[in-house]
């Protein structure tokens, strides 16, 4: 039998399987245009969840100053992206009576096509909780957001409600605003947000102690060997995009964690004891949570999220005219989001 997957990868799949559902939705009902899957009419550039949790959510009638979304969303939001895209406009406060307003004080506007989409995405994420405890049951669902508010309980810290962009490195570190929690409880919060903010504070334990990032080491890292993986076989095997393993690969390179002969990967012998500190660090830290937030809350959430794991294809089948449908199904979902510039998707797409 299998190794029972690590927290982190459980916490991972579930909520990647969440966001996807929400994309797929997203996708279908929002008038949009793509690179290589076509167009439903003169929509926006189609993005992920990711979008929404960072920044179009925080931007109300009235718009937000540039400096002011940074601190809501607790990392920083992909505005160049985001304005290219046709989400927002970013221009001087007409009030401002200086002759040179820095860009920190212009205010953030959503565009027509911006507000669509918020009117899009806003029932979105309590639609698929409700589905998902029509489809998992709904006690199962109670159970997994109970534990993960326990976590989130005894963490004196606020995250982002997501999972940020990653930087360079591809680290979670970087990205994310730690700031002392203002709001004892967490019971307001959707689902995906509790699930990110105890997989944030997964990562960064194993990243302040970690040279790799744990998108790298979960992902790219942990499906190599010493004997060679072909480059093409890897966006299978991991469940994140080629781009994001290209962007990997560079680190390990890097790293001298792994070597590229004719499109075929080897772990060298850092690499190889890389690999191996990730699988003790994941289930140290996990030994670590059960003293720190109690075993039993530890071992309910496990259990739950296993049970989850098995049926999330369930609502991974896109709809007919969806991206997804287009291209090859990979053979896991990420062992962690792997969440880039490129439109914010969970999988590096």
């Amino acid at each position: 039998m299998a190794a029972p997957l690590p927290l982190s990868a459980l916490l991972s799949q579930v909520l990647v399987a969440f966001i996807i559902e929400c994309d797929n939705e997203f996708e279908h009902r929002m008038p949009h245009r793509t690179s290589d899957f076509g167009s439903t009419g003169r929509g926006l550039w189609l993005t992920s969840m990711a979008m929404w949790w960072t920044c179009m959510r925080f931007i109300g009638p009235e718009g937000v100053p540039v400096r002011e979304l940074e601190k809501l969303a607790r990392t920083a939001p992909n505005l160049n992206g985001m304005l290219r895209w046709g989400y927002i406009t970013v221009q001087p406060d007409p009030s401002d009576r200086r002759p040179k307003p820095p860009r920190s004080a212009w205010i953030i506007r959503a565009t027509a096509n911006g507000r669509l989409a918020q009117e899009v995405w806003q029932p979105l994420v309590p639609a698929i909780e409700a589905r998902w405890r029509a489809r998992f049951s709904a006690d199962g669902i109670t159970r997994l957001r109970e534990c993960l508010e326990a976590i989130i309980a005894q963490i004196p810290f606020d995250f982002p409600g997501c999972l940020p962009i990653l930087g360079y490195g591809l680290f979670v570190k970087d990205r994310v605003h730690v700031t002392p929690r203002q709001n004892e409880s967490s019971s307001g919060l959707e689902l995906p947000a509790l699930l990110a903010q105890v997989l944030i504070a997964f990562a960064l334990e194993y990243e302040n102690a970690s040279l790799l990032s744990l998108a790298i080491s979960a992902n790219v890292l942990r499906v190599l060997n010493e004997e060679g993986v072909r480059m093409r076989d890897l966006p299978r095997a991991s469940g994140v995009s080629k781009e994001s393993i290209a962007m990997a690969m560079g680190i390990l390179k890097k790293r001298h964690c792994a070597s590229v002969a004719a499109s075929v990967v080897r772990l060298t012998a850092q690499g190889l004891e890389a690999q191996q500190a990730y699988h003790r660090m994941v289930e140290g830290i996990e030994k670590h949570w059960e003293k720190q937030f109690g075993s039993a809350t530890l071992r309910a959430l496990r259990a739950t999220l296993a049970s989850l794991s098995g049926k999330l294809s369930l609502g991974l089948d896109p709809y007919p005219d969806n991206w997804r449908a287009k291209v090859r199904k990979p053979d896991t979902l990420p062992h962690f989001p792997m969440v880039l510039h490129r439109g914010g998707y969970p999988d590096g797409s």
